[in-house]
């Protein structure tokens, strides 16, 4: 019943679909996010920060399930509904909130999901694993939790000549151990793989093989703040040795971060969570992805956080703007549509003229749009410039009087094709706000 439950539950979600700016899931708290690539399509599992209907006191990292969500563009995410629940793991507290990071890999026709939960019996935290035909589900747990292995964010590795290795973290410190081939119990001895790595509380490891060199990459604390950062070697289990940071600490302060790295259509990509819907509390957040580029010594070059993201978006789409890939550095400023609903949204405010934001990879297309439409709010009116960069603008938009958000069309006057970048300047005006830019 409950493996049929869970495939109505994913029928349901097929018809919707997030953006692909940052955040990438943009109806829900996605934290902990681990990309891999099945027949592909991006699949993305991620860990679902709640505030627990049990004991509303509880708000730190209370997850009771686990959703995926799969896209073929990095830009349209579908959310294919829960694949697992606490109550469904025959070994762990019901209501024990504790589902945290997962993961999922193919191996022998199966998708075998890793997942961290606290044990109905004992203390602190276990490792299970469920399995699927389907990268989607529904999963089936095993009966017990795997032995020999205490505690949370399990990763795993399939090594190029099939053998696996499971990974995971407990008491900032990290371990690894080879898996039995069937994928649901350990073939060797835990052993640390993070001995000779500098001091510092560690968790959340992701192993991938790139070029023949292994990667062991972790959340890493400085001044109370996570890190990513990633150390190399020449075999899954080390030794490895240190090389640097691939993220630094969140500007705002948001207190963790976790993350995956994987390769898809000859780009890699950096996941990663941050507190983007909750800035007044750092313990619900949401999934971020950005590009990575590696030297050719096989480093990390540092990813800097964008609001942009990745992908290129299609013009005759909304165009969020306050998901700018660069603004004017004084004058402007973002902020909720509704702050009592903060996933309907942002918007950004251009404080006076010549203020500007710019929205980078936009595609036109082979035919022209003939206009654009704006969605603003302009209390006193004003004059916007949309064009591409600092050159001269397609269309220019007036902008009626208005208290409430209003949709204002203009016609190009220019043919635009190709992709581009848009950038939105106030030529006219003060404090307008932009929601979106979508072209017809």
């Amino acid at each position: 019943m409950k493996r049929a439950l869970l495939a109505c539950a994913a029928a349901l979600y097929l018809c919707a679909a997030a953006q692909g700016q940052n955040p990438i899931i943009r109806d829900q708290y996605a934290a902990d996010p681990t990309a891999r690539v099945f027949g592909g399509k991006i699949y993305l599992y991620a860990s679902h920060d709640i505030i627990s209907p049990v004991d509303p006191g509880r708000r730190w990292f209370a997850m009771a399930d686990y959703h995926v969500f799969t896209s073929d563009d990095l830009i349209g995410w579908t959310d294919l509904g829960v694949i697992l629940r606490q109550e469904d793991v025959p070994w762990g507290k019901p209501d024990g909130y504790a589902m945290w990071a997962p993961d999922c890999v193919f191996r022998n026709g199966r998708y075998y999901f890793f997942f961290p939960d606290a044990p109905s019996e004992g203390t602190g935290f276990r490792v299970g694993v469920a399995v699927s035909l389907s990268p989607s589900g529904p999963f089936t747990p095993e009966a017990g939790p795997i032995e020999g292995v205490e505690g949370i964010d399990p990763c795993v590795l399939v090594d190029r000549d099939g053998t696996p290795y499971l990974y995971w973290s407990g008491n900032g410190e990290l371990r690894g151990a080879k898996l039995r081939d069937d994928m649901t119990a350990l073939d060797s001895a835990p052993a640390r793989v993070d001995g000779n790595l500098p001091e510092g509380f560690k968790e959340g490891p992701f192993v991938f093989e790139k070029d023949g060199r292994y990667y062991l990459t972790y959340p890493w604390v400085q001044d109370k703040t996570e890190t990513l950062a990633y150390a190399m070697g020449d075999s899954p289990l080390g030794p490895f040795e240190f090389k640097g940071i691939i993220m630094d600490r969140h500007a705002d302060g948001c207190w963790t971060n976790h993350h995956s790295l994987v390769e898809y259509k000859g780009q890699w990509y950096l996941f990663y969570h941050h507190n983007d819907y909750s800035p007044q509390f750092d313990k619900n957040r949401s999934a971020r992805i950005d590009k990575v580029i590696f030297n050719a010594d096989g480093t990390i070059q540092p990813v800097t956080p964008t609001l942009r993201g990745v992908g290129v978006t299609p013009a005759r789409e909304k165009i969020q703007m306050d998901r700018y890939s660069a603004v004017c550095p004084v004058g402007t400023w973002i902020d909720f549509l509704d702050p009592s609903d903060v996933f309907a949204g942002w918007y950004v405010c251009l404080a006076r003229p010549s203020v500007w934001v710019e929205y980078g990879d936009v595609d036109f297309g082979s035919e022209s749009p003939s206009a654009a439409v704006v969605r603003v709010l302009a209390a006193g009116g004003g004059r916007l410039a949309i064009g591409e960069g600092e050159g001269a603008s397609f269309v220019e938009v007036d902008l009626p009087q208005c208290s409430d958000w209003t949709e204002v069309r203009a016609s190009l006057h220019q043919d635009v094709r190709g992709v581009r970048s848009v950038r939105a300047k106030l030529t006219e005006g003060s404090d307008v706000r932009i929601d979106w830019i979508r072209f017809e």
